[in-house]
């Protein structure tokens, strides 16, 4: 049996991007984004936010150092992994995504999307594969 591994997301960057580059020059960025989902507890909407950590590699990466900056809505393709390491003796683990794609939301800084989540989905990856794998 063959497995799938894909994630999209949308949300906001939690803190500014930062490049580093590895030992042979690749642009590599570590980004926050929160991810709201409207809920009812009780008679009352809240916003249930989930932090999510993003791993973004070269040309993606530099684009979102120079476009992206804290607060900006951003659209993300990936794919889950799972980063293992010991600390002080004990086993760390966490699960964050390695980012693909990166569609911008907005102008710079745009804290919201200025357009609906629908009209983003279509306009995100006309290549997108709708074989579905299950």
């Amino acid at each position: 049996m063959s497995s799938y591994n894909r994630v999209i997301l949308m949300g906001n960057l939690t803190r500014e991007v930062e490049i580093r580059r590895t030992s042979t020059n690749i642009a590599v960025c570590d980004i926050g984004i929160a991810v709201n989902d409207r809920v009812k507890r009780g008679n009352e909407w809240v916003d249930d936010v989930t932090f999510i950590d993003v791993t973004l590699w070269g040309r993606t990466a530099e684009i979102a150092g120079e476009y992206l900056s804290k607060g900006s809505a951003v659209f993300i393709e990936g794919r889950l992994k799972l980063d293992q390491w010991e600390q002080d003796g004990q086993k760390r683990s966490k699960l964050k995504v390695n980012g693909d794609k990166l569609q911008l939301v907005g102008p710079k800084g745009a804290a919201k999307p200025k357009v609906e989540p629908a009209e983003l989905i279509a306009a995100f990856d006309e290549s997108v594969d709708d074989g579905i794998p299950f």
